[in-house]
């Protein structure tokens, strides 16, 4: 019999593999996506939704859905247990870099069925109850043996995306290592009926010396969702019940409990994988990483995996890139993986430790330093910068290169807006483009012209200036918003060259010059 086709195979319909088809769909890529559960997750832990996030989203025309599902988290409100210690502002603390500057939360499993209900809108239905049993890189395609309640179906595919979790049929298929741990406290997580002193769009937070809580209002179901480290004296029970630790609950949360809705407790690993790619198969998701929560970090970065493989292997498939372009994607993003851990770590260990030293920390300064810090813009900004995985840079990457002004090739391209008019909103083409801000000169438009790449010229502002923009300066962008090529001076030989080195070709090829080129207002 002979075994289906299809170009890219996706393990795994969680928030990466659901985000990677939706990149490849709306990148005109044929996929097929599996998932060996029979539904959506229902217990989901994830809440936070970052600015990076949401801007992928918006590249895709999703966003709206996305944001009128979850929270604007307008307050961080810190509690401890002798009352509130801070309340900081999170509305619009990433003012000016993102346009997406509050912070934004919504469930996982919401999540994931907002992104199931576009993939079903572009033709691609999630094939449930659905294993991977094994497969096989013949250097010129993937064949792939799946088992559906019993049958089995061959499938050849051009390439295989694991984005199957933490215990990946993929990764343990090509034998790659996961090192790491887990981290020795219990948590809980719940969706509750209560009352109690709960900040309106916000997220309330209570440290101690024992530990910290928090609570998050979930649109959806009016109800409310309770995060914490399961109390010292329950985590070695076979079975922990929400009735076990309903008391130290209601002492952390400050939350009266009328109604469990949903309860569960798990345990925090931390792990990167020792590849994300043998061939033709790519790991992404906790797949290849597994964080602490800290931050929030962990689905955004898987999904931030799935857009940077998705529109490589759009281009790849296509004709429009040499195959070597796929080699960047392991190099950039298990540095930034192993960052992570890295970091999230460092902040999870003071957050959770039972250290009296660090829970009086936790308790008396660490409010107060958070206050000082979100008190100033400045220290607003770069409060969001490190959580909002805006400063994620690629600039250690092979197609990473130059520098003008402040940006070097590999950051994420600035985000510059006035009034309507914003540099963000080409980037929805999902194709190569040019930025210029300042003035294009008639030789440096005339090259691109004829390698039918869109050129995009804004006025030079000082919003331009104070992003890191350099005037007159050329801007190579990748389709995932990140600088490829960074140039003082409108070189062509300069961009000929990297176009012909990945043999970069457009999505679609410019039909005559000058409806190549844009001249938008100052941004």
């Amino acid at each position: 019999m002979s075994a289906s086709q299809t170009q890219v195979l996706i393990a795994g319909a969680g928030p990466t593999g659901l985000t990677l088809a939706l990149w490849l769909t709306s990148l005109g890529v044929q996929v097929r996506i599996f998932d060996k559960d029979a539904g959506p997750g229902e217990t989901s832990r994830a809440l936070a939704v970052q600015a990076r996030t949401l801007e992928f989203h918006s590249q895709i025309g999703i966003v709206d859905d996305v944001l009128a599902a979850g929270v604007r988290v307008e307050r961080l409100t810190v509690r401890t247990p002798a009352g509130i210690a801070a309340r900081l502002p999170l509305s619009d603390f990433g003012q000016g870099v993102s346009p997406y500057s509050f912070a934004f939360a919504l469930p996982q499993d919401i999540h994931e069925r907002i992104l199931i209900t576009h993939l079903e809108r572009a033709g691609v239905r999630v094939e449930r109850n659905t294993e991977l049993v094994a497969f096989e890189d013949t250097g010129g395609t993937v064949v792939a043996t799946l088992n559906k309640q019993g049958a089995t179906e061959t499938i050849s595919a051009a390439y295989l995306v694991g984005c199957d979790g933490a215990r990946s049929a993929v990764r343990h298929g090509l034998a790659i290592g996961f090192p790491g741990g887990t981290y020795e406290q219990s948590f809980y997580v719940a969706d509750v009926d209560g009352s109690g002193a709960v900040t309106r769009n916000g997220m309330d937070t209570t440290v101690s010396t024992y530990g910290f809580a928090i609570v998050m209002p979930v649109r959806q179901s009016g109800s409310l969702r309770l995060i914490g480290v399961v109390p010292k004296a329950h985590e070695a029970d076979e079975t922990i019940t929400f009735e076990a630790i309903r008391a130290d609950v209601e002492r952390d949360t400050g939350i009266t409990v009328a109604r469990v809705n949903w309860f569960s407790t798990y345990r925090v690993h931390h792990r990167v994988a020792e590849r994300f790619r043998v061939g033709r198969v790519f790991l992404a998701g906790d797949a290849g990483h597994i964080h602490s929560p800290a931050g929030g970090q962990g689905m955004n970065t898987g999904m931030g995996d799935a857009v940077n493989i998705a529109w490589k292997l759009a281009a790849v498939l296509q004709g429009r890139a040499d195959k070597r372009l796929l080699d960047s994607y392991e190099p950039e993003r298990i540095a930034f993986a192993r960052l992570l851990i890295d970091s999230t770590d460092k902040v999870f260990r003071v957050a959770t430790s039972r250290s009296r030293l660090v829970g009086l920390f936790r308790r008396y300064l660490m409010p107060k330093i958070l206050r000082v810090v979100l008190g100033t813009a400045a220290g607003s900004r770069a409060f969001f910068g490190m959580i909002s995985q805006t400063r994620i840079q690629y600039r250690a990457s092979a197609i990473s290169s130059g520098k003008a002004g402040a940006i070097q090739g590999g950051d994420r391209l600035p985000y510059v807006a006035s009034g309507s008019s914003d540099n963000f909103e080409p980037l929805r083409s999902l194709d190569w483009q040019v930025h210029v801000y300042g003035e294009a000169n008639a030789a440096f438009l005339e090259m691109l012209a004829g390698n039918g790449i869109s050129v995009h010229v804004f006025a030079w502002s000082d919003r331009a200036k104070s992003a890191g923009l350099q005037r007159d300066g050329a801007y190579l962008v990748r389709p995932d918003g990140h600088v490829a090529l960074a140039a003082g001076t409108q070189d062509p030989q300069a961009f000929e060259r990297y176009i012909a080195a990945l043999a970069i070709k457009p999505r679609r090829q410019a039909a005559s010059w000058p409806k190549n080129q844009r001249m938008l207002p100052a941004a």
